[in-house]
């Protein structure tokens, strides 16, 4: 196995944290693990341009997973166990969170666009470059929500692998009074994944490139949500 797989696997030392504070993180740890496995396992997914994630593999190439933050939830269980690294913030909140996708089969890369986040996006290029897959909320970690920022092209320039835009849409869902609205499927709904052409980004891309990039990843997140909705309220 390579070491850096091993690394984007393995658990933070805790040795900095208060007694109460470990307690926390490890029951939060299990709580979220637990709530996210009961409720994903009962949801009936549908996939609406699994072609794009193919043409992606047969091209030789790893996708760059690109959504909403607000679609984390299902979106976590659906991709669950592909070894795919993901960001998650240096703060307290980010340790728990980083150990329990651990256990669906996620890497974590400690940083985000506050603290850490250059050497995250170093440890991200490594990682791609070792032929691991890669996760992105491009509105995350604290939005403005369907905002896509531009640190996924960032990535895709400096890697040659596309991003791959993606919405989980569900029949039925709780949302949490929170920035990014997150939705939180109820059990036994369906779900269905609209995956997008991927978007590549040339080496040479310069300052105006990027942002066309970023507009156009924008603009398909935006047209999947917008597909997204048109299922839900359909009767199909």
């Amino acid at each position: 196995m390579l070491r850096k797989k091993e690394n984007s696997s393995a658990h933070a030392d805790l040795s900095a944290y208060s007694l109460r504070q470990k307690i926390v993180i490890h029951l939060a740890e299990r709580a979220f693990y637990l709530l996210i496995k009961s409720i994903g396992a009962t949801i009936r997914y549908e996939t609406d341009g699994w072609e794009n994630f193919q043409k992606i593999e047969r091209d030789g190439k790893i996708p760059i997973y690109c959504f909403w933050h607000d679609r984390i939830f299902a979106g976590t269980y659906f991709f669950r166990d592909r070894g795919i690294v993901v960001i998650t913030s240096q703060s307290f909140d980010g340790e728990y969170i980083a150990r329990f996708i651990k256990r669906f089969g996620y890497g974590a890369v400690r940083g985000s666009s506050t603290r850490g986040g250059i050497g995250a996006l170093v440890e991200m290029i490594r990682l791609m470059r070792r032929g691991l897959p890669m996760g992105v909320t491009v509105d995350g970690p604290k939005g403005p929500r369907y905002v896509a920022k531009s640190g996924a092209i960032i990535l895709a320039k400096k890697t040659g692998n596309p991003l791959m835009p993606f919405v989980v849409e569900t029949k039925k869902f709780w949302t949490v009074n929170s920035w990014d609205k997150l939705q939180i499927p109820k059990p036994f709904t369906r779900a269905r994944v609209f995956i997008a052409d991927p978007v590549y980004v040339a080496a040479d891309a310069g300052d105006a490139e990027i942002e066309n990039k970023r507009l156009e990843l924008q603009g398909k997140l935006d047209a999947a949500v917008g597909l997204g909705k048109q299922w839900r309220e359909s009767g199909n």
